[in-house]
């Protein structure tokens, strides 16, 4: 039996999933780790925290198995790391791609009339969510860091990139062409580092990393007395796209994990969104290298892990479902997620979270059912952006943590009125890590995969009489009171 393992590097845990060459789970390990809040708007990780949820997660599963084949990563996206290029020490923390303390550099970069420049060749608008303004910051920041980069003697990387230094001992910096293209730095129809962007965010080329196809042969990782080849690197939400198997132009998935994030495959087009989404890499595999659409909602799951952590509404993420009203009745309480920001399609760096229409009748259920609300109308804001780039969404397949709360999903096909679909297996991010692996080492091909796909699929339709389109009218005025007070 050919084993392949994903390590599935999330914003707050990680997760190591050995697969089948069927992708049948033979088991897993996870590890969580905190967030570090140094200020408002500010999110970090600290790398010792991180790489140890990563060996913690993968020593017991390459253990458990007994025939490797190959390993694939997959990751956080945006989140940035830079590093000394001898030693390999982060000069400092991981900042996560939640993290909103470049807003003024991107304001100011708007009003020097760059935004367009970035746009045309990232896809992207210019926001602190990605890469480059928190390099940036980092150099102009940490003593001592400008002028080790100007000397070629500091190394960045996404999560992907930081793991691969740090198993390979510093013998490999490389990344793949999804993570490259989350970066604001990478040209993605050139498919290549843009000099013009190195020059507008100040940052030497030396430090990025060499880009590859995400089934390429990463270098070799030794655990033990095992010697693991790595022939997968893919970024999270790409991955996800991958697992639920989004090969032809149109097809389309949600992942519902610490944020929430749609994508759809538009192939070989590049689409110019008008509404506030983003055009990137779809993946790298087998050749192709399609493009894709995406809108970004900063807060999904980190809703549920604020009203469990914060304000102690649960002792378990798992019994939210218990506060969720079935009918999605929130007696008029409404909540804007904006922890830090508000993605896609409003691209608000300075909103913050609000509650409003709370009672001295108001509950716990009000509270929480009008959170999970707040997610739902935030993929309503999606959907509609799509049409407005002309993309029709028939149906959503959904997969990540919350995918398995059947009320949630329920009430997405209620307040979405089409149906939502949810894949037998949530670990759609680890498989397609796994798949991508397995593309990587020839354990199997691309056809093979769409013969493999499986047909056990959960299906909500939406049920009539649901939606109360006061409620989100009145969420939709909340939201624009808030947009207009932090702009």
């Amino acid at each position: 039996m050919s084993v392949l393992i994903a390590i599935d590097q999330g914003t707050t845990s990680t997760r190591t999933v050995a697969f089948d060459k069927d992708l049948n789970v033979i088991c897993s390990e996870q590890k969580e780790y905190p967030l570090i809040y140094p200020k408002d708007g500010w999110v970090e990780i600290q790398p010792k925290e991180l790489m140890n949820s990563v060996y913690t997660t993968l020593d017991p599963v390459i253990n458990s198995c007994s025939d490797v084949c190959a390993i694939g990563i997959t990751n956080q996206r945006e989140t940035t790391l830079v590093w000394d290029a001898d030693s390999g020490k982060p000069i400092y923390n991981a900042i996560v791609w939640q993290d909103r303390r470049t807003a003024k550099q991107c304001m100011q970069l708007k009003q020097d009339g760059h935004e367009e420049v970035i746009k045309s060749a990232t896809g992207l608008l210019l926001d602190p969510y990605f890469s480059s303004t928190k390099i940036s910051w980092i150099l102009d920041n940490v003593d001592g860091a400008r002028e080790k980069a100007d000397a070629g003697k500091l190394r960045f990387g996404t999560v992907d990139t930081y793991l691969l230094w740090q198993m390979t001992n510093g013998d490999v910096h490389k990344t793949d062409v999804t993570n490259a293209s989350r970066t604001n730095l990478y040209n993605i129809y050139q498919k290549k580092w843009d000099s013009e962007l190195l020059k507008i965010f100040n940052i030497p080329s030396s430090m990025l990393p060499e880009v590859h196809s995400s089934d390429n042969n990463y270098g070799a990782i030794v655990r033990g007395n095992k010697t693991i080849q790595i022939t997968g690197i893919i970024g999270d939400q790409q991955s996800a796209l991958v697992g639920q198997r989004c090969f032809q132009s149109g097809q389309m998935k949600a992942t519902f994990g610490t944020g929430c994030f749609l994508m759809v495959n538009t192939g070989d087009e590049s689409l110019q969104s008008t509404s506030g989404l983003l055009n990137t890499l779809g993946y790298g595999l087998s050749g192709e290298v399609p493009y894709a659409l995406e809108g970004s909602i900063f807060s999904a799951g980190t809703i549920i892990q604020w009203l469990r952590d914060n304000m102690e509404f649960f002792p378990d993420s798992s019994q939210s479902k218990n506060f969720l009203d079935a009918s999605g009745k929130s007696n008029g309480v409404l909540f804007v997620p904006g922890f830090t920001g508000i993605g896609a399609p409003h691209w608000n760096s300075e909103i913050r979270a609000a509650f409003y229409g709370i009672t001295r009748d108001s509950t716990k259920t009000d509270m929480v059912t009008a959170a999970f609300k707040a997610l739902i109308y935030q993929v309503i804001d999606i959907k509609e952006a799509l049409n407005m780039d002309d993309i029709e969404i028939e149906n959503l397949s959904i997969d990540g943590g919350m995918a398995a709360n059947t009320s949630f999903c329920q009430l997405l096909a209620d307040f979405l009125g089409q149906e939502v679909q949810v894949p037998s297996s949530l670990e759609s991010t680890a498989i397609g890590a796994a798949i991508t692996a397995g593309l990587g080492s020839h354990l199997f091909s691309l056809d093979d995969l769409q013969k493999k796909q499986s047909s056990n699929t959960t299906i909500y339709k939406p049920r009539k009489n649901i939606l109360d389109l006061n409620d989100q009218a009145e969420w939709r005025k909340f939201l624009r009171v808030l947009l207009d007070a932090y702009n």
